[in-house]
């Protein structure tokens, strides 16, 4: 996710923190130590508020991290690939490979919620077991504040609507019944453009009545809807090049530039007057080594132009996504995760035959979709003689 670090490791699965979360923190910290808990608990110094309120703000994001952490060991265990976790604003990401069959698709998506419920209720039984204690009545009020949290979290989680875990739920539980995995994800996408929308209009009739936390129900409900339309374009794509191969998209012959030329020569030359976007690069042999992008040369000095190599500035092959001719383009599109999009070399031994960039996935895409929409279309009755 962009704006996001990593900050270690959790169950051998990277963690990455989004800039989000510090906020967050302050927000509630803020909301908690100045309202919440003197309105439970008076007449207790601000100092002891404050403490209080960074400890419950910690706690928080501690069981936002458990609910992350739970996706992702049931994911490992059912052997689906776990990249990162990333903890935001709205929760978390886990970005994983997608399940095989229905069952386990239930299973990731429903751990999650099922861990804010279980710390949830955990924390709230045992605020109220410390709420008769006197001397305990501020730990009470912040573990009884940590559980009504967590039930919030994960009821709010199980919302039928993609991306929350409520709309992959409904996913699978559509996928179980019809058996077709497209249809399934059309279907919750929906669900999460009309969810999406439902909260839209809730937080601006808030914000209409003078409520101001209607605008972050606006914002959750905007990203929900924008969410889902993504995914449900994604979908689409996927279905579409379905059992097209890598061959029958990239565009042959590419225009290359060799790895040892300096900036300036190659700003001069034929592929840096080509307009691409991007430019595989080759070594002496002929063989891919990387990619250059245009805004990476650009952003070169024009006075080391004259001294720096293309190889310097360009992403090396160990970053960038290849493929073979005869494979499958959904597998690779799938497997992408690298910071040059899409964009994919494809190589045939060690000889570049090719790339297919963004422009060919969506040629392609939009081939694909008229001819079935052809193939659907009733064929005109004969004509009738007279």
């Amino acid at each position: 996710m962009t704006g996001s670090f990593r900050i270690g490791r959790i169950g051998g699965v990277p963690l990455r923190l989004h800039w989000s979360v510090p906020v967050l923190v302050i927000v509630i910290g803020y909301g908690l130590g100045r309202g919440t808990l003197p309105a439970w608990v008076p007449d207790r110094s601000g100092a002891v508020y404050a403490a209080t309120a960074v400890i419950g703000s910690v706690l928080l994001a501690v069981s936002l991290l458990l609910h992350e952490a739970a996706h992702a060991t049931a994911a490992r265990r059912s052997g689906i690939d776990v990249e990162d976790v990333t903890l935001w604003a709205l929760g978390g990401v886990t970005r994983m490979g997608r399940p095989r069959t229905a069952g386990v698709a239930l299973w990731v998506a429903i751990v999650g919620p099922l861990a804010s419920l279980v710390i949830g209720g955990a924390a709230l039984g045992a605020g109220i077991g410390l709420h008769s204690a006197p001397s305990w009545a501020l730990p009470a009020a912040l573990l009884a504040w940590l559980g009504w949290a967590n039930l919030l979290l994960g009821v709010f989680n199980l919302l039928p609507a993609v991306p929350l875990d409520g709309g992959r739920v409904l996913q699978a539980v559509i996928w179980l019944a019809v058996k077709d995995r497209d249809r399934s994800e059309l279907a919750a996408d929906r669900g999460g453009q009309i969810v999406g929308g439902l909260i839209v209009a809730a937080g601006w009739y808030l914000i209409l009545r003078g409520d101001a936390g209607g605008l972050w129900i606006a914002v959750v409900g905007l990203f929900i809807a924008f969410t889902a339309s993504m995914e449900r374009r994604r979908v689409a794509i996927t279905s579409a090049l379905r059992g097209v191969k890598v061959a029958d998209a990239m565009t042959a012959p590419v225009t290359t530039a060799s790895d040892w030329l300096t900036v300036d020569r190659f700003i001069e030359g034929e592929a840096g007057r080509s307009g691409h976007a991007v430019v595989p690069l080759t070594d002496l042999n002929g063989s891919p080594t990387g990619i250059v992008q245009a805004r990476s040369v650009a952003m070169v000095p024009v006075e080391q132009r004259e001294d720096v190599r293309l190889r310097q500035v360009a992403t090396p092959l160990a970053q960038c996504t290849v493929a073979r001719p005869d494979d499958l383009l959904n597998d690779v599109v799938e497997g992408i995760r690298t910071q040059i999009g899409l964009r994919i070399l494809v190589v045939d031994g060690h000889r570049l035959v090719g790339i297919v960039t963004p422009d060919d996935l969506t040629r392609v895409v939009q081939r694909r979709t008229t001819r079935a929409r052809a193939a659907d279309r009733p064929a005109a009755p004969p004509p009738r003689w007279r």
